[in-house]
């Protein structure tokens, strides 16, 4: 392997808010690993993915298109393609461990060995397909904790999603994605091509569930939670209303979510989210451990990033399907000594799906001229970067937010817009002026101006969308 052809490993949970980790600026984490990259690495500190929800962020990362290019605007829409089979095609052995949500579950996707471990609940969305956790669990002679078992707790409808793991810690959905790729490092001969090894970690998504010991430090920790005002309810668009509602009337991912939780019941729930990320930490530096001892690590470009995030409340709101910052933004850390600057934080806005082509550039292969990503690689560099005017993400219509046919946010460095497709209310924030989000000005006389530009700034962006991936959409629709 030559020198440009670096190792590439994409560690990527599922539903991580940025505000979780210690080196960003929240103290109350414990993150140790994750903080060793961010001092020793590079950050994002603008990254927005593509969509809130899995499957339609997802195929944005490993497409380098928007969701309306790739048409996967929800869960469970087909998506096959990826540019991981450029990757392999490109003479890198493409492993997955761990959750990646393609649909079906185990489509190839241009990976030569995929070990699969899905989402923990999966009550509608191929329950009965067994996955390589619940293949361990049964060899161990376990069953596995799920919603149907949940349901019988007299504390469920008053449990917020959290609930301890009861089973043996090594068994734990995270434990088990992180040992299993640490046995893969061990075990497999290191291959002489380059290695992309994608891990998908299923937590901190609910069921919020870590071990006890674990949630233990958290219950006892002052977590900073965000109030939920009237006003920011009372101006909310019909869509979230109908949304808060349908959340505490269907059990979404072993969640009930309750309208207005009393205190103590939104810090446990904080808690446990928390827990199950400190959780992954360990196993991220158990990664780093194995891929170190292994050799891989004298040579490797190493990426920590989320699908999404989860409002835990905020907002008034459970888990995702809105545009706030609490959904949109995620984290992205990359580490890599010798291309990407020690100790640096980029402030320009991003996409994330932007490391599709970086990551291809890094191994020494041309992006599809036809994608709508914008490499990240010379922002790495520790100059200045001004990172793109606008970010973008979109939803359709599904089983939880079933109350528009489309949504769309464009944000730029000061300003977001959230429009719902045909209708006349939208949303419209001044991040500068109101950081949380409580103050929406989309029928506010002085902000008509600012939010017609904005719409203005989406028509240009799917029409100039449009013809730039005719190309890429023929090939692969």
């Amino acid at each position: 392997m030559t020198p440009d052809r670096p190792h590439i490993i994409l560690i990527i949970t599922d539903q991580q808010r940025y505000d979780t980790i210690a080196a960003l600026g929240f103290p109350h984490m414990d993150t140790p690993h994750l903080d060793r990259m961010v001092q020793e690495g590079t950050v994002f500190a603008n990254c927005f993915v593509s969509a809130p929800s899995c499957a339609p962020s997802r195929a944005s990362l490993f497409t380098g298109q928007y969701p309306h290019t790739t048409g996967i605007h929800r869960n469970a829409d087909h998506w096959e393609h990826a540019w991981v089979e450029d990757l392999a095609a490109g003479g890198y052995r493409c492993i997955n461990i761990g959750k990646m949500h393609t649909w079906p579950y185990d489509t190839p996707l241009g990976f030569h060995e995929r070990y699969v471990v899905e989402n923990k609940d999966r009550f509608l969305e191929g329950r009965h397909w067994f996955d390589e956790w619940d293949k361990a669990l049964r060899t161990r002679g376990l069953t596995k904790q799920q919603r149907v078992l949940y349901r019988q707790r007299e504390d469920y409808e008053r449990s917020l999603g959290a609930f301890d793991w009861e089973l043996p810690a090594d068994m734990h959905s995270d434990n088990f994605v992180g040992n299993l790729a640490a046995w893969w490092l061990d075990s497999k001969p290191r291959p002489e091509q380059p290695l992309f090894l994608e891990i998908g970690f299923p937590g901190p998504h609910p069921p919020y569930d870590p071990t006890p010991e674990a949630v233990q430090p958290y219950l006892e920790k002052d977590l900073p939670i965000a109030s939920v005002s009237q006003a920011d309810l009372d101006n909310q668009p019909p869509p979230f209303k109908v949304m808060r509602r349908h959340n505490t009337e269907v059990d979404h991912d072993s969640v009930v979510h309750i309208e207005d939780p009393p205190a103590e019941l939104r810090h446990r729930q904080r808690a446990y989210y928390l827990a199950n990320v400190s959780m992954i930490d360990r196993q991220v530096g158990n990664i780093l451990e194995a891929l170190e001892r292994n050799g891989y690590l004298d040579n490797a470009v190493v990426i920590f990033t989320s699908d999404h995030g989860d409002c835990l409340g905020d907002h008034g709101h459970s888990q995702k399907w809105t545009m706030y910052e609490q959904i949109v933004r995620v984290p992205l850390l990359v580490w890599a000594p010798g291309r990407a600057a020690a100790g640096h934080s980029v402030d320009g806005l991003c996409q994330q799906m932007d490391l599709g082509p970086a990551i291809l550039e890094w191994a020494g292969l041309e992006p599809d001229p036809g994608m709508e990503a914008v490499s990240l690689a010379p922002a790495l560099s520790g100059d200045p970067w001004a990172g793109r005017d606008h970010v973008y993400a979109e939803h359709g219509r599904d089983g939880i937010l079933q109350e528009t046919e489309f949504m769309t946010m464009v944000r730029g460095p000061r300003w977001k817009l959230v429009y719902f497709a045909g209708e006349e209310f939208g949303q419209l924030f001044d991040l500068e002026n109101d950081p949380l989000e409580e103050h929406c000005l989309w029928h506010d006389p002085g902000a008509q101006a600012v939010k017609q530009s904005l719409l203005d700034e989406l028509l240009a962006w799917r029409v100039h969308s449009a013809v730039h991936t005719k190309d890429w959409f023929s090939r692969w629709r």
